[in-house]
């Protein structure tokens, strides 16, 4: 299955996005609808959540992925905006032929936070992660059953386009996904090549295909990422503000008058 979808969105739902896809003013994570949308595969899961996140005004908290391909996005935000999202992630993974299940819970018992990831301690870390090297380019995600197509094809990718393998992911099943970063063009040409190469290795088997032209901020934090790539925020210089100097010892000089003078001769 090949999937080139880039989600459906509404202009106006991104135009009332601030850094973080929640309106300003909005309740804590802790206090909103909670929406999941589930799919077997991991670039599906990835573009169902893209289409989430472009199609309303909601915070995407992360996945899970709870083994044999099956992975799950998290939603939060109001419960109108948390229903738009998961219909838009249903259609999408719908039309991948990879949906699941889906479910909105308008109002989740405070108890579930802190047993479940859905809450506000997922969304801190993903808010306190660095920036990569790598973020505001194309993402390309190749999946293939057994982890040497997928070798395969990541290095047929590299040698094949400017693009960078940023990360795999393995989520049971034998399915595994390369996640490749660059120019628009440069990844699909990429990923054109590792479909190639997955069908040219023997017992090969390619699972799904995903391009996302233009990654919000949201799905950049959620998306593994090689530590090699992560750039750490300069972290502040600190001086000291109280500086004690040591009581320094006085050292006694002799009185030079009542030194003996010498006076050499000189030989005539």
């Amino acid at each position: 299955m090949e999937s080139y979808k880039n989600g459906i969105f509404s202009q106006n739902s991104l135009a009332r996005r601030d850094t973080y896809g929640v309106r300003p003013g909005n309740k804590p994570v802790s206090q909103s609808a909670l929406g999941l949308v589930s799919t077997l595969s991991f670039p599906v899961i990835v573009s169902t959540a893209d289409a989430m996140l472009k199609a309303a005004s909601v915070t995407l908290v992360g996945y899970e992925k709870t083994g044999s391909g099956h992975c799950t996005a998290i939603v939060r935000g109001a419960i109108a905006e948390v229903r738009i999202a998961v219909d838009a992630g249903v259609q999408h993974a719908k039309e991948e032929g990879r949906l699941l299940s889906s479910l909105v819970l308008p109002r989740p018992f405070p108890n579930l936070e802190a047993i479940f990831p859905i809450g506000d301690h997922l969304f801190e870390q993903i808010q306190e992660q660095d920036q990569t090297r790598i973020s505001n380019l194309a993402i390309g995600l190749l999946e293939t059953r057994g982890f040497p197509a997928m070798v395969g094809a990541a290095d047929a990718m590299l040698k094949s386009a400017d693009v960078q393998l940023t990360a795999y992911e393995m989520i049971g099943d034998g399915l595994c996904t390369a996640i490749i970063r660059g120019a628009v063009a440069d990844v699909v040409m990429a990923l054109q090549v590792g479909i190639a190469e997955v069908k040219r290795i023997q017992g090969g088997e390619l699972i799904a295909v995903t391009v996302i032209p233009r990654p919000l901020e949201d799905l950049e934090r959620t998306l593994p990422a090689a530590s090699c790539l992560i750039e750490e925020q300069p972290q502040p210089l600190r001086i000291p503000v109280d500086i004690k100097e040591t009581e320094k010892e006085l050292v006694e000089l002799p009185d030079l008058a009542k030194l003996p003078l010498q006076i050499k001769e000189k030989d005539s």
